[in-house]
């Protein structure tokens, strides 16, 4: 049985442990064996020879940081594609590109799906395991008798060009520089600048500095400088992030027109109703986050999803997941107080040229209430009202209560340790915030070395541990994988319960609103003009009302019971507009 060792740097402290902690209770080492030396300088991290390693257990469970991985494999998993160097993060087999067709990917954070598809761009050459980078000729042997085979070669003759929207947009103003339409002209190989642009919706910030537009938009512009490049093979990396449901859907249709026989499609998606519209194929990609991955054989995107769900691939007999993902369907949740704890009444503010009213709504005690509305519309600024951060011109809240704010954007500029940031959830709520959010691997790192999904875990960790009775969360679902968000959901429900608290959500993620929510406030109007804030609804009327205004329906799923978006045109589409139940609850 083939065994990988994997040592996380980024967590492994010799001196914290004693010195190698380690070595010294290795038993094979205790043999005179050198299976776990001390690794070269710089830092000197251990070293584990996996061809001695036994697979006893015993390091991983004494090392104090949680540091080591002793993984046991299938055996058909003895090769990996590629080896982020010794003791490092193992990838095994590879996604497929199909021309006509949008292939997705599914699957956790860390787990190597940006791997995967940057070796597929040709950003990344892969090593099969070894030390040094695989020839060509290699890899298309690697790959005999597989779809890849043909890929590869392709790739090697040069009749692959590809073109790649990387996952962080945020980090594109470090390295360009100019005004928007110059920098989208220069890649224009298809000349098609101003059906893209109008598309896309760009038109507004063409003479805007790179360095001056929002995150929404810098997507949008990371999304049309991938196509205006002349490719056979479009990649894009969470083409979803910062942007509202109606962005998404239209991003969606643009993203798909783009398959034909001549063109490949791939898509990284952590938003599961997008994922759905989206494909035609998924892969799912599993293993252990941090250590290894794998990539299933493609399916038919229905039958993939709800695989996934599930945990366990049949025609591959893998259970990935000791447990099922379950939608079950919707029962109102009665209130066990009508009591309120925030209310306003007839509220006007004006912020320059924007305008948000609100006529008069309430949260009561014990409620989770979900936010919907495009961006531009006014849902940051009314939950900064509730928050007392600014004040309205007209109208008033009514606050009886203490409220605790997580804004939509995290400042992760500063060094202070993560332990000392969640002080208060470390003492206090152990069990109900610091495990389901899997934050104890986290406490001893500094604010400034946290990735996306880390710093948006020790935020709503923080917000959530706040003596307060409602809880304002912006965007909560930002940079968090599938499963991430799912157990937040979970997590948010049973503090509900448990504290008799009420939390307010802002957030783009249907499946997410939906999955936790008790009432929906619905924002109306014009972006960048005015926004209108009405409800807050029962759960269906409210998500009904939403969805008539973005010009979607959606159904649940016969088997997840999962909500899907439905095809424009279609005869449940048609059916549900003529009964005008845009959702199917």
């Amino acid at each position: 049985m083939p065994r990988i060792a994997i040592i996380r740097k980024d967590r492994c402290n010799p001196q914290g442990c004693g010195g190698y902690l380690c070595a010294r209770v290795c038993p094979v080492n205790m043999e005179g064996k050198d299976c776990i030396v001390p690794g070269p300088p710089p830092d000197k991290k251990p070293v584990i020879a996996e061809n001695l390693c036994t697979g006893c257990g015993i390091c991983p469970n004494r090392c104090p940081f949680d540091a080591i991985d002793i993984i046991n494999l299938p055996e058909r998993l003895e090769n990996p594609i590629h080896r982020y160097g010794r003791n490092g993060f193992h990838l095994y087999s590879l996604p497929t590109p199909v021309f006509g067709k949008v292939v997705g990917i599914v699957g956790r954070n860390g787990i190597g799906k940006s791997t995967a598809i940057k070796i597929l761009s040709g950003m990344l050459k892969p090593n099969l395991g070894s030390d040094e980078d695989a020839s060509w000729d290699a890899l298309v042997e690697f790959f005999k008798g597989r779809e890849a085979q043909k890929y590869f070669e392709a790739l090697r003759d040069g009749k692959v060009k590809v073109a790649y929207k990387p996952q962080h947009v945020e980090l594109i103003p470090e390295t360009m520089k100019g005004k928007v339409e110059d920098l989208l002209r220069k890649v224009d190989e298809r000349k098609a600048f101003d059906d893209v642009v109008d598309v896309l919706d760009l038109r507004s910030v063409l003479e805007r500095d790179i360095s001056q537009v929002s995150g929404g938009e810098l997507q949008r512009i990371a999304i049309a400088a991938t196509v205006l490049r002349k490719a056979n093979l479009y990649v894009f990396d969470e083409p979803t992030s910062y942007l509202d449901i109606k962005q998404r859907i239209r991003v969606s249709r643009f993203i798909k027109s783009l398959a034909d026989k001549d063109t490949a499609v791939l898509v990284v998606e952590h938003d599961l109703i997008i994922l759905d519209f989206l494909t035609d194929l998924l892969h799912i990609m599993y293993g252990k986050q941090g250590a290894y991955g794998v990539v299933s054989l493609p399916k038919a995107t229905r039958t993939g999803m709800n695989t996934y769900l599930e945990g366990f691939i049949r025609d591959e007999n893998m259970r990935f997941r000791d447990h099922s993902i379950r939608f079950l369907r919707r029962v109102e949740r009665k209130q066990r107080t009508a009591e309120d704890v925030t209310s306003w009444s007839d509220l006007n503010v004006t912020l320059g040229d924007f305008l948000l009213k609100a006529g008069s709504g309430s949260v009561k005690k014990g409620q989770v209430v979900g936010v919907l509305g495009e961006n531009g519309i006014g849902k940051t600024t009314f939950v900064k009202l509730l928050a007392g951060v600014i004040k309205p011109g007209e109208g008033s809240v009514e606050r009886e209560v203490k409220v605790a704010y997580k804004p939509q954007y995290l400042d992760g500029k500063s060094d202070e340790l993560v332990m000392n940031v969640l002080g208060d959830a470390v003492r206090e709520y152990d069990n109900l915030l610091i495990t389901p959010l899997d934050l104890k691997p986290l406490l001893t790192k500094h604010l400034n070395t946290l990735s996306g999904g880390e710093l948006q875990r020790v935020a709503i960790a923080r917000c959530l541990s706040e003596d307060a009775q409602v809880f304002l969360l912006d965007e909560p679902s930002a940079y968090l994988d599938i499963e991430q968000r799912l157990a937040f959901s979970r997590l948010v429900r049973d503090f509900v319960d448990q504290r008799e608290v009420s939390v307010l959500i802002v957030d783009h993620d249907m499946l997410f609103i939906d999955y936790l929510s008790d009432k929906i406030l619905v924002f109306e109007g014009k972006p960048a003009v005015e926004g209108v804030v009405t409800g807050p609804f029962e759960l269906k009327d409210g998500m009904n009302r939403f969805l008539k205004e973005v010009n979607i329906t959606m159904r649940r799923d016969i088997e997840s019971n999962r909500p899907r978006i439905n095809k424009t045109g279609s005869q449940l589409d048609r059916e549900q507009r003529s009964k005008n139940e845009y959702y199917a609850g």
